[in-house]
């Protein structure tokens, strides 16, 4: 690390050709997003009135018993209710942000918003009513409208973002990007935004003093220049992306680059993760003697995200207890009548702030398994590489059934129950695992491990061990509770297909 601030003052040269064109394809881009967001504002308009329209019809043309029946609804009056309704909701979505680039094809912020931006309507709406008893407007109406409208405006978005991601094949929405620094952190930055269908940036080359001029650093990625000279690289390449990989500059550069940038209209400065990459768990200021030290969560949910987490968790566990007591007694007289031995297997695993707990599952294997895998010295080294096997010589006739079915897993809802795990989280990894999760593992035990996950709608057994641990930090990271709906969606699928469960 360098401790001395270079000079990020005049040129003296050019260090590389301006591109041509750019002011030309900078204004192609203004006019890509500024016709993205004119579409997206007409189809969440058609979204929301399309879902005001079947909220009529179901409140008013449906038996369900209920609504009041003998209620004769005004067709010219809910006409101009929609008529007034749906652009106030337009309002409410850009109040909220929805049409700014900056939340723009984010998926689950994407979701968040739109719920609170049609909730905030909703409530609106009903003070109204309040206030102007007399107005003709059924309240099962708006309630149907409410759930209709976010459905509909989420699917729309979806939809959207879907067709984005191939247009960026075609070089459509993306952003130009420059990486300050050369070192390792900033090639791993350099990997993972080259898929520019996802990233929405396309690199243009890194900044760094201790290498020369078109020196490659990451596949077909070269280096730039030198920080002396990145206002100019900045200026010519119109840059809109100025990605910093702390790890590379000394703590002047990063002054010096933020002094320059930190203000501007016309470039985003960001910064990569650094040790929020290893520690993820939310940071916290207190003032101590008018100090302001910054302390670390123990823990990665509190408050509300911790509620909303714990009411998913007990309510959707309840519920699927009820439904499959019944396929529980049938799997414990299987696996009785198919080898010897007790029909639950207790699995050792590392809880939150490193507590153990013992999580549950049907046995599927022999009750001397370890004897067995001794037997196959190959099988032994794979197993002790990736902590699974793919054709397990240990696994019984039933237990197979069960995890290609994923049944093996039934009993967790009872560690559920218990506050030891969640529907929804990183995969439950044992004692002997954290050493494979390096720094890493500071962030695993910082939520509760989850019966499914990430890594379980991924590919499961498919995938490397490496992947797994990257999918669990991801999650970590970016938790919400659509992020858990989202899962939870996605693994009926994921299991009826049965893909990567051995």
């Amino acid at each position: 690390m360098r401790t001395a601030a270079p000079h990020l003052g005049a040129l003296e040269e050019p260090i590389a050709e301006p591109k041509s064109g750019l002011g030309i394809l900078e204004r192609i881009q203004k006019k890509q997003w500024m016709l993205l967001v004119a579409g997206l504002i007409a189809l969440d308009a058609g979204m929301v009135y399309l879902a005001f329209r079947l909220s009529y019809l179901i409140r008013f043309h449906s038996s369900i018993p209920i609504f009041q029946l003998d209620v004769v609804p005004s067709p010219e009056t809910y006409a101009l209710l929609i008529r007034v309704l749906v652009p106030f909701w337009i309002i409410s979505f850009g109040l909220y942000g929805l049409y700014s680039r900056h939340n723009l094809l984010m998926g689950l912020r994407e979701t968040a918003l739109l719920s609170s931006a049609t909730s905030t309507a909703v409530f609106l709406v009903m003070a109204f009513d309040f206030l102007v008893p007399n107005l003709p407007m059924a309240r099962g109406w708006l309630l149907i409208s409410w759930l209709a409208a976010f459905l509909f405006a989420s699917a729309g978005r979806f939809a959207v973002r879907r067709g984005v991601q191939i247009l960026r094949k075609h070089g459509w929405f993306i952003a130009t990007a420059i990486i300050v620094g050369a070192n390792e952190e900033a090639r791993l930055l350099a990997e993972q935004l080259t898929r520019q269908e996802y990233s929405g940036l396309k690199v243009l080359g890194f900044i760094d003093d201790s290498l020369p001029l078109e020196t490659p650093v990451y596949d077909h990625i070269k280096s730039i220049g030198s920080l002396e000279f990145i206002e100019y690289l900045v200026q010519t390449h119109q840059v809109e992306e100025l990605i910093l990989a702390t790890s590379a500059l000394s703590q002047f550069e990063l002054i010096a680059i933020f002094q320059k940038f930190g203000v501007s209209p016309s470039l985003n400065l960001r910064m990569s993760s650094g040790l929020y990459e290893i520690i993820a768990t939310g940071f916290q200021v207190r003032e101590f003697g008018s100090v302001p030290l910054v302390g670390l969560n123990k823990v990665r949910l509190t408050g509300m995200s911790q509620l909303a987490k714990m009411v998913l968790d007990y309510s959707l566990t309840l519920l699927l207890l009820l439904v499959l007591l019944p396929v529980f007694a049938v799997i414990a007289l299987l696996i009785k009548l198919d080898s010897p031995g007790p029909v639950f297997y207790r699995r050792r695993v590392m809880g939150v702030n490193g507590r153990q707990f013992d999580a549950f599952k049907f046995r599927t294997m022999v009750v001397n398994g370890d004897e067995v895998l001794r037997c196959h010295p190959e099988l032994l080294e794979e197993y002790q590489q990736n902590i699974k096997l793919k054709h397990d010589p240990r696994v019984t006739r039933i237990g197979r059934f069960l995890r290609k079915a994923s049944l093996d897993e039934f009993p967790q809802f009872v560690n559920v129950l218990r506050n030891e795990m969640s529907l929804v989280g990183p995969r439950m990894i044992c004692p002997d695992e954290m050493a494979l999760y390096q720094q890493a593992g500071i962030n695993l035990l910082t939520v509760k491990p989850g019966i499914t996950g990430l890594w379980q709608v991924s590919g499961r057994s498919d995938i490397s061990y490496q992947a797994r641990v990257q999918m669990d930090m991801y999650y970590i990271r970016n938790w919400s509770i659509w992020l858990d709906l989202q899962l939870l969606w996605r693994t009926i699928p994921c299991v009826l297909s049965r893909r990567g469960a051995y």
